[in-house]
C-alpha cells in the first residue's frame, strides 16, 4: 500500500473518530502523531589523546582536544506528522469573519507537519497531542 493510499484511510479515520470525541476545544488542534520523521544529523565529539587534564591559571583541570571527529546518526527529526481530529472553536468561529483571515484551511483529517516540543500530551485520547496553530508549519498536500 503506498503512503497516499494511507493518508487517505487516515482521513476517513480521523472523521469517524473526531465524531466520538465528545469535546470541542477551544484554542487548540487535536492531533494524532504519524511515526517519528527520522533525519541524519553530524554530531562532533574529541578525540581521546589520551593526555592528562592539566591545571589552568584558575585550578581548574581540563584536558584540551586537538582533534575532533565528526559522526552521522539518525535521530528523531524536530518536526512531526500528524492527521487532524479536531479543529479548535477558535478558528471555526473565525474562518467567517472579515477581520480575521489565516492563510490557509485545516480540516479534520489533514495531514499537518508541526513542532514536536510545541506539542502538548492529550492523555484523555491515547496517543493524541494538542497543538496551537502557530506550531503548525505546513499542510501535507
Amino acid at each position: 500500500m503506498e503512503e497516499k493510499d494511507k493518508l487517505i484511510d487516515q482521513s476517513e479515520l480521523a472523521s469517524s473518530v473526531a465524531d466520538k470525541i465528545p469535546y470541542e476545544f477551544v484554542d487548540f488542534f487535536l492531533v494524532k502523531p504519524l511515526d517519528p520523521i527520522k533525519v541524519k544529523k553530524e554530531f562532533s565529539k574529541p578525540v581521546d589523546t589520551g593526555k592528562k587534564p592539566t591545571k589552568d591559571k584558575n585550578g581548574i583541570e581540563a584536558v584540551d582536544y586537538d582533534k575532533v571527529e565528526t559522526e552521522v546518526k539518525e535521530v528523531d527529526s524536530d518536526f512531526r506528522k500528524g492527521v487532524v481530529l479536531k479543529v479548535p472553536y477558535s478558528y471555526t468561529q473565525t474562518q467567517n469573519d472579515d477581520k480575521i483571515n489565516y492563510m490557509y484551511e485545516i480540516k479534520v483529517g489533514d495531514v499537518v507537519l508541526f513542532r514536536d516540543m510545541a506539542a502538548k500530551s492529550f492523555d484523555l485520547l491515547k496517543d493524541s497531542k494538542l497543538i496551537k496553530y502557530y506550531d503548525i508549519v505546513a499542510i501535507e498536500k
